[in-house]
């Protein structure tokens, strides 16, 4: 079993925003998995700063909440318009 950081945020454009997982694959810099919690939660705090989201392009200021130890909501005010992101550190129970 490993530890991950799931990214939900608005994918899409237009009419076919939705809300969902950012791929696994979120950031080639850095494992997607960990051995520990300890370490998930670590990397979930970096990018509460670190992570681009794809809404808006243009970012003029965020603000970060810890929701609990696991989870972090991220608001994201762009030139015209402001989005938010979620990261919670999940346990994978089932291999992938």
């Amino acid at each position: 079993m490993s530890w991950v950081v799931l990214i939900e945020e608005i994918r899409g454009s237009g009419d076919r925003q939705r809300w969902g997982l950012v791929p696994p694959s979120f950031d080639g810099r850095r494992d997607t998995e960990f051995a520990t919690g300890e370490e998930a939660r670590a990397e979930a705090l970096c990018l509460t700063s670190a992570h681009a989201p794809g809404h808006p392009w243009s970012e003029r200021d965020r603000q970060a909440y810890r929701i609990s130890p696991d989870e972090y909501l991220v608001n994201v005010d762009g030139a015209t318009s402001d989005f938010h992101f979620r990261l919670t550190v999940a346990e994978r129970i089932v291999p992938g």
